[in-house]
């Protein structure tokens, strides 16, 4: 895997400007006036604590919440119809060091349905709220130069085709399956994205801080996976929507299916009668606060927490970490909100429990309704009609003709991200494989 993703690094680089190695290291207002959840950190949430019963303001969220395509399959197994593939996808050629296909997958090839577009969900109303910034200023390439300084690399979209700029070390692969995903994107919605010129960061929190920057002429726009009251992010989809193969979390596609299924596999009545969390305690004092609520030999808060060790998870083959094995407790909802106060947690959290112990028909209630949101309002084709509005309203402020950076290396699904790959990458990649352009228009959003 580090040869291969040298490999990568070296051909992101190329096209002038004698750039370092590209380096591949690593949603509707829910809450309270001034709290909001939206979709790009919903992943990050409920991926580290997905069937947590405990719901926390979104202040806290960044503390506590932490098959092949083409396998032919077995002679005993009925034959399917052929999926119909308008796009090529030929991984013949795994020298990552050649261009990208001359035929341009971006331009439209389809016909589209007008009369079927749906209603998106409620989140995708936050879309205008965060580029309300720059309503009145539009968006200036000094803007967007000025962006740099807090970006991990730029994305360029001319002419359906997508060209990366990197500036210095992601975190993992966050930024490899971000790009991955834009280009899906353009797969899916050939021609309909606008020229675009952003810039990214992959860090755990905000860049752009309002107090710092409330009274700055030229505002920075800098898209991120979250955001909150303080800060002037533009919220994205994260990248393990796509899948994250450090600690093996599948493409969200197939995840969901999973997790339906896994959920249906203990009734509400059998599962245990606590609050449940898992995950990484080292990266957030409150995390480390929150494990100070388990059992003890003083105390029963009616909370079982468990720290997660990705590493020896690694050296096990990640037999303890499968998401969809992990809900088997009681007041699994995911996505709503039971306020927990920070300065009595473990009290609130004991009572959030009797609570739900005491009135099972509304906590199971809740739970079923949290679901329901999961698998419905956050299917991935909603998570792309999420990327496709949120990147055409920002085509809309801008002032200038975007132009490819002298820096920049022209990017694509087969020879410079999946095909390449080994692994979990090229899996999770193939899996997560925009084959063809939807038939129907992009969701709409909600007045």
């Amino acid at each position: 895997m580090r040869d291969y993703l040298n490999s990568v690094r070296s051909f992101w680089s190329r096209g002038g400007g004698g750039g370092a190695p590209f380096c591949c290291t690593g949603p509707s207002s829910a809450a309270s006036p001034g709290k909001r959840w939206v979709l790009a950190t919903v992943s990050a949430f409920f991926f580290v604590s997905l069937c947590i019963s405990i719901f926390i303001y979104w202040n806290d969220v960044y503390d506590i919440a932490g098959n092949y395509f083409f396998r032919a399959p077995p002679a005993t197994t009925p034959t399917r119809p052929a999926i119909k593939i308008d796009f090529p996808f030929n991984c013949s050629n795994r020298d990552p060091a050649i261009t990208c296909p001359t035929f341009n997958q971006s331009v439209s090839t389809s016909q589209t349905n007008k009369s079927s577009a749906v209603t998106c969900p409620q989140y995708t109303r936050w879309i205008q709220e965060d580029l309300r910034p720059w309503n009145m200023t539009g968006i200036t390439r000094e803007m967007v130069d000025r962006a740099r300084d807090f970006a991990d690399f730029r994305v360029v979209i001319v002419k359906g085709k997508v060209y990366v700029e990197r500036y210095q070390n992601a975190y993992q692969t966050r930024d490899v399956f971000t790009i991955w995903g834009i280009v899906q994107l353009l797969r899916l919605y050939p021609g309909k994205v606008p020229d675009l010129d952003l810039m990214f960061w992959c860090g755990d929190m905000p860049a752009i801080s309002k107090r710092k920057h409330n009274h700055v002429k030229h505002l920075p726009p800098v898209f991120h996976y979250c955001g909150d009251d303080k800060s002037y992010d533009i919220v994205f989809p994260d990248w393990s929507y796509w899948g994250w193969i450090e600690v093996n979390i599948k493409p969200w596609m197939s995840m969901v299916e999973t997790l339906r299924e896994s959920n249906n596999k203990t009734k509400w009545k059998d599962r245990e009668p606590y609050a449940y969390w898992r995950g990484n305690p080292y990266v957030s004092r409150r995390r480390r606060e929150l494990l100070k609520c388990n059992i003890s030999k003083k105390h029963e808060w009616n909370a079982r927490l468990y720290g997660e060790d990705w590493g020896v998870e690694r050296q096990e083959g990640f037999k303890h970490s499968n998401l969809e094995d992990q809900c088997t407790h009681s007041l699994v909802s995911k996505t709503h909100y039971w306020p927990i106060r920070t300065s009595r947690m473990c009290k609130d959290v004991k009572s959030a429990v009797e609570w739900g112990n005491t009135h099972t028909d509304k906590a199971q209630a809740i739970a079923e309704t949290a679901s329901k949101f999961i698998q419905e309002d956050l299917k991935m084709e909603f998570v792309y009609d999420y990327m496709f509005h949120l990147l055409s309203e920002y085509g809309k402020l801008f002032k200038y003709q975007p132009t490819i950076p002298p820096g920049a290396v022209e990017v694509c699904s087969e020879t410079t991200l999946a095909c390449p790959g080994d692994g979990l990458w090229r899996n999770f990649m193939v899996d997560s494989l925009v084959t063809s352009p939807k038939a129907t228009l992009p969701c709409t959003i909600p007045i």
